[in-house]
């Protein structure tokens, strides 16, 4: 299958139904390959993997929607054990 994607102004990109219907999940790997190459692949994630996660940091929660500047990301990711 070739088909031809039209990128939104983030660079974000839709995969065709067709083929993302086939894989049971919502996520995806993407490695970049020699040249100009993206090599896209279904990724499996485990429920009890997704349960390990922690979310760092929430500017809804956080911050009352409010984004911060990346050294201060920075510093709170070196206070997390």
């Amino acid at each position: 299958m070739e088909k031809i994607l039209k990128a939104t102004t983030k660079g974000q990109i839709t995969l065709p139904s067709s083929w993302r219907n086939k894989f049971s999940t919502n996520y995806f790997s993407v490695a970049q390959k020699e040249g100009d190459v993206l090599e896209i692949r279904p990724l499996i994630v485990k429920d009890a993997e997704m349960e390990k996660e922690y979310t760092v940091f929430d500017a809804i929660r956080d911050n009352q929607g409010k984004g911060i500047k990346a050294s201060d990301l920075i510093n709170i990711l070196k206070g997390i054990d």
